[in-house]
C-alpha cells in the first residue's frame, strides 16, 4: 500500500484537472540533486513493471521469425521479420516514425546484430533499442510484462518525466504505481532519497502537486 502522503498529492492533482474530452495520462516529474550526470553510470536508466498498470495502450513490436514470431503475433501490436526490418534501414523517416510510435521494441537474439545494424541510429538515441529475447524466453509473457511498464531515463538532465497511469484510475493505483517508482530510486541512486530532490504528479493539462 502507498504512503498516504503520496495518495493525497495525487487526489489534489486528480481534483484540480480541469475537465477535457480525454482522458489525461497522469504524470511523475522527478528533480535530481546532487549527482554528476555527465558520467553516464550516474544517470538514471531503468525499467519498471508498475502493480496497476500504465492506464493506457502501450504499443509493443517485437521483431522476430518463426515460432517466435506467430506466437508474438497475438500479444503484439507488430511482429517484424529480417525484410521488414531491411527495408526500414532503407527508410529513415518510416524508421522515425516507427521509433516514435513505439513504446518498446523486442527483438529474437539472432536479429539483434541486425537491428542494430539498420535502426540502432533511430532507436539508440531514443533509448529503445529492443530487448533481447532468448531461445528460452517466453516472448508472450514478455510482451504481457511491456504493457504495464514504464522506462525511467534521466540522461543528462536533472528534471525527468515518466508516466505512472491515466486518470481513469483510482488515485489509490496512481499512488501504489508512484510507490514502486520512488522506492525503485531510492534503491539505485548512490545516496538514495539524498539524491532525490523533489517528486511532482500532475495529470497532461492540470497543476502539478507536490509529492510529500
Amino acid at each position: 500500500m502507498a504512503d498516504q502522503d503520496i495518495e493525497q498529492a495525487v487526489s489534489r492533482a486528480l481534483e484540480d484537472s480541469p475537465d477535457r474530452n480525454f482522458t489525461e495520462t497522469v504524470d511523475l516529474a522527478i528533480n535530481l540533486r546532487d549527482l554528476d550526470l555527465n558520467d553516464p553510470s550516474n544517470r538514471v536508466d531503468e525499467m519498471v513493471v508498475l502493480p496497476a498498470g500504465t492506464g493506457q495502450e502501450t504499443t509493443i513490436v517485437v521483431f522476430a521469425e518463426g515460432e517466435t514470431a506467430l506466437r508474438a503475433e497475438d500479444v503484439a501490436d507488430d511482429v517484424l521479420d529480417g525484410d521488414d526490418l531491411a527495408d526500414l534501414g532503407d527508410d529513415d523517416d518510416e524508421a522515425k516514425d516507427l521509433a516514435d510510435e513505439v513504446d518498446f521494441f523486442l527483438a529474437e537474439e539472432a536479429m539483434m546484430q541486425d537491428v542494430g545494424r539498420y535502426l540502432g541510429t533511430v532507436l539508440g538515441p531514443r533509448g529503445k533499442m529492443p530487448d533481447p529475447i532468448s531461445p528460452d524466453d517466453d516472448v508472450v509473457e514478455m510482451v504481457e510484462r511491456l504493457k504495464n511498464s514504464v522506462q525511467l531515463r534521466s540522461g543528462e538532465r536533472r528534471t525527468f518525466h515518466t508516466r505512472v497511469g491515466a486518470e481513469s484510475m483510482s488515485a489509490d493505483e496512481i499512488a501504489d504505481n508512484i510507490d514502486v517508482i520512488v522506492r525503485r530510486l531510492h534503491a539505485d541512486l548512490e545516496k538514495g532519497p539524498m539524491n532525490v530532490d523533489s517528486v511532482y504528479v500532475k495529470t497532461t493539462m492540470g497543476p502539478a502537486v507536490e509529492v510529500a
